[in-house]
């Protein structure tokens, strides 16, 4: 059994054949362990699409799905099942947070805002905006935004980032773009890049077994949309899979 804890609630995945009764024994000695857990919750799909969201079953304590996760003195309001978040990926929106100096900061594939919150409210960065596609994300993002009285300071907008980025490109450029992306095909890099400008940092999640076939991966994509870019640093915020890893790969735009 491994568990995460999002708020008050706990998300089980159980071993390939492990009895209901087993289920329900382990969940209510999950609730009498963490005091701070009132909900049980079984994951029963893996994350998938667009929207990296999963199904889940109740196993004990109060039946609900929305809950308030607190993270670096912030608060995050949410439906487990509706919208995706990492409490694992906590370390690394801190790490990021630590490397903006003040600027403008574009928030991509943003969820319930985790990431724009706390560079809005840790960070000198003169505006954020956040992106996501997910409705029902970019309505718990308003509601988190309020939550944590950032103001005027964070923008949020809902929609598909290969079409609003390029639109917000041809008005502004942003000192960091960062990329919280999903595991899939599209590295969304040629949208991303148009809100680029010389000296812009990028932090980028990339999904592999060898952060050499991603970072070349990375160059590939920035050579086609005529950028010239340079690697500042790296490093692994979690595991997938057996032996493949998410990464946040940090590189300058040159040009």
């Amino acid at each position: 059994m491994a568990y995460d804890i999002i708020g008050n609630i706990a998300i089980v995945k159980f071993k390939e054949g492990t009895s209901k009764e087993d289920k329900k024994n382990l969940a209510k000695s999950i609730l009498e362990k963490q005091n701070n857990v009132y909900t049980v919750l079984e994951k029963i799909e893996k994350v998938s699409g667009k929207l990296r969201t999963f199904k889940t079953r109740f196993l004990a304590g109060k039946n609900t799905k929305e809950t308030i996760h607190r993270e670096s003195g912030c608060l995050f309001k949410l439906n487990v099942e509706k919208c995706y978040f990492s409490p694992r990926l906590s370390n690394d929106r801190l790490e990021i947070a630590k490397r903006i100096k003040g600027g403008k900061v574009i928030c991509l594939f943003s969820g319930v805002a985790p990431y724009p919150i706390i560079i809005a409210k840790h960070t000198s960065a003169s505006k954020v905006v956040a992106i996501e596609l997910n409705k029902e994300c970019t309505k718990y993002a308003k509601e988190n935004k309020i939550l944590n009285k950032i103001g005027d300071k964070l923008e949020i907008l809902q929609g598909d980032v290969n079409k609003i980025v390029p639109k917000l490109a041809k008005k502004e450029k942003f000192d960091y773009i960062v990329m919280n992306r999903p595991q899939l095909k599209d590295t969304f890099l040629s949208s991303s890049l148009k809100a680029s400008k010389k000296s812009s940092i990028v932090f980028y999640h990339g999904f592999g077994k060898d952060i050499k076939e991603i970072k070349k991966e990375i160059e590939q994509e920035c050579k086609k949309n005529k950028k010239k870019i340079k690697f500042l640093e790296s490093w692994i915020n979690g595991d997938i899979s057996p032996y493949t890893y998410r990464f946040t790969i940090v590189f300058k735009v040159l040009n």
